[in-house]
């Protein structure tokens, strides 16, 4: 037990200290304002809406399959909720991983001076900036 609960106590720190990612919010109401902040040009524009109305209709997909899977349970006894509400957990973290792979796109085009105000960004906010393998050298 004793060797037990310092790993416990590690384990639970390193999650409750963990920080957040620092997500761009492609796909959300802001597009506008990002494309203002970075000064994306057109090209990075164009590639950012047609991203933008990709995640739209990939996260209505799952709007619609969670919908359905509440009405369909909604008087599901106890147990059976259980498992609706694991499976609604990973319809969310689903939803989640698409806003990531679309920030991750449009991260990647972004020119060194775009990637660097963006690492300001998030470290003037405490948040941890998502990686990309390199912006693109752009001028």
């Amino acid at each position: 037990m004793r060797k037990v609960l310092p790993l416990f106590f590690f384990v639970f720190s390193m999650h409750i200290f963990s920080q957040k990612e620092c997500p761009l919010g492609v796909g959300g109401k802001d597009d506008d304002t990002i494309i203002e902040v970075f000064q994306l040009n057109e090209e990075q524009t164009e590639k950012m809406r047609n991203w933008s109305a990709e995640l739209k209709i990939r996260n209505t997909l799952l709007k619609d399959k969670a919908k359905h899977l509440l009405k369909r349970n909604e008087e599901s006894p106890p147990d059976v909720l259980m498992k609706v509400s694991k499976e609604y957990k990973d319809i969310l973290d689903s939803m989640k991983a698409n806003s990531l792979m679309i920030d991750k796109r449009l991260l990647s085009i972004f020119n060194e001076r775009q990637y660097g105000f963006y690492l300001e960004l998030c470290s003037g906010i405490s948040l941890r900036p998502i990686f990309v393998n390199g912006p693109n050298n752009e001028k």
